[in-house]
């Protein structure tokens, strides 16, 4: 089976996109881990494939696949690289264009600057509806760590993530405690797991292990994730830059009952035809 594809990346978190319009592909998880796979395969951080509106609320569904072969409900990177893709192959000539997700509508607007802004709604502070086993809602969680309790944010962008704050995230033990939270029983769903250092009110640097893939050079929903715990805490202001390993993207959250924001740069890299066969 031949599949045509584009590569896409977004602050260094990479994506393969195949249009589900014009082309039926069979989706699996053994389909997905071939063509991520970064020796055997094109290799990315998730596959994202997009589809016909399943509503009338959006211009096009879209499908995000992990590296593992899993699924995601949200990705912020993968939206604004989708939303740059649709428009780029001409299957829309909207600059404001909504991608129905597992989990919400994502608004997305294309910018003069080449720049993509994704609308990713209001953050979920409720434990039952990030998953988090809690008993209430709290702005930070005692959470065991490997025998080490510590505080952690605990609040979902579509998505469930935990944040915790570190001192420098080039000394954060990211590959082990974000391995470590992934098996904790309080995450049903597992968790995306983000390492926060404060270098001032406007600007934050973030590390970010992702469920379903590990340490990656970006992730949009932590980004936003990030900035949510940030601003609830008092420690940040509403507009932050966000340092990620792969790049720089800019997050915005007023606070309670208001939208989060990201923006940020996305590049085409190139299409391919990958020949897949069981």
């Amino acid at each position: 089976m031949k599949i045509k594809f584009s590569k896409m990346q977004g602050s260094g978190n990479d994506f393969v996109i195949i249009n589900s319009l014009t082309q039926n592909v069979r989706i699996s998880a053994e389909l997905v881990r071939h063509i991520a796979n970064r020796r055997l395969g094109v290799g990315c951080d998730q596959l994202l494939f997009i589809k016909p509106p399943s509503n009338s609320e959006a211009d096009f569904d879209i499908n995000f696949y992990n590296h593992d072969g899993s699924e995601a409900e949200q990705c912020g990177n993968g939206a604004r690289c989708a939303a740059r893709y649709v428009f780029k192959k001409k299957l829309t000539g909207k600059r404001l264009i909504k991608m129905q997700t597992k989990s919400s509508v994502v608004h997305l607007r294309l910018n003069e600057d080449k720049s993509v802004t994704a609308n990713m709604g209001n953050p979920i502070f409720d434990p039952k509806k990030i998953p988090f086993d809690a008993p209430k809602e709290s702005m930070l969680y005692q959470v065991d760590v490997d025998g080490t309790i510590e505080d952690i944010a605990v609040l979902s962008i579509g998505n469930p993530h935990a944040i915790i704050t570190v001192d420098n995230t080039e000394n954060a033990e990211v590959e082990r405690i974000g391995r470590v939270l992934q098996k904790n029983s309080r995450f049903p769903n597992r968790v995306n797991v983000n390492f926060m250092q404060l270098v001032n009110r406007k600007k934050i640097k973030l590390r970010v292990f992702e469920r379903g893939v590990g340490e990656t050079p970006a992730c949009g929903t932590g980004a936003c994730a990030a900035v949510v715990a940030g601003v609830q805490q008092q420690v940040i202001d509403s507009i932050v830059k966000v340092s990620l390993p792969g790049g720089e993207m800019e997050v915005e959250w007023c606070g309670t009952n208001n939208s989060v924001k990201i923006t940020g740069p996305v590049k085409h890299v190139y299409d391919g035809i990958i020949n897949y066969e069981k």
